[in-house]
């Protein structure tokens, strides 16, 4: 009985050779990642919307996910990116690609304070950015996170569009800073 499995298990290949169909003991060796350490980068981000989006075919629903992320040094330095993807991480990878691309670089004083007052528009969201010394930083929403990623210190910012939208509101204080930029 035994040999007749043990025939069973064996089976003629192409070339005529008999192989041997049972699992062979593998060795379990541990991998050496040849990459390293990953290198840290030399900016700050911060995800200001994550959304789930739908789009209809054929045979049911396809979800992807659009996220956008503000990054800077807190240096002077920032930027605003949108990505789209199937997955978050791939998602929060494009948009931190597409905020590079659209670096600011913001000129600020040795304080790290803004000289004047400055308003802008970006779509429907209107902010004004106005200098405050001594209060720190007072801002709401994502005006918040662009202003601190861009490293400006003692500002008063208000959003007086009535938009709830991250994204536009987060682009408006971009523009607001690019009168200050090189």
């Amino acid at each position: 009985m035994a040999e007749e499995v043990k025939q069973k298990e064996k089976v003629v290949s192409k070339a005529g050779t008999q192989t041997d169909r049972r699992p062979q003991q593998r060795r379990h060796r541990r991998r050496v990642s040849r990459r390293g350490e990953r290198v840290r980068s030399e900016f700050d981000q911060k995800v200001i919307g994550i959304r789930r989006v739908t789009r209809v075919v054929a045979g049911g629903r396809r979800f992807s996910f659009s996220v956008a992320v503000v990054i800077g040094n807190r240096k002077g330095s920032v930027g605003v990116g949108v990505g789209k993807a199937s997955d978050t991480a791939l998602a929060i990878e494009k948009a931190t690609r597409d905020a590079k691309k659209n670096m600011l670089i913001v000129k600020l004083s040795d304080d790290a304070r803004l000289p004047y007052e400055v308003s802008a528009k970006y779509a429907a969201s209107r902010v004004s950015i106005i200098p405050a010394p001594g209060k720190g930083l007072v801002a709401g929403s994502s005006v918040r996170t662009v202003l601190e990623l861009a490293g400006v210190k003692d500002v008063t910012a208000k959003i007086f569009s009535r938009s709830k939208n991250r994204i536009n509101n987060a682009r408006a204080a971009i523009e607001a800073l690019k009168q200050f930029s090189e």
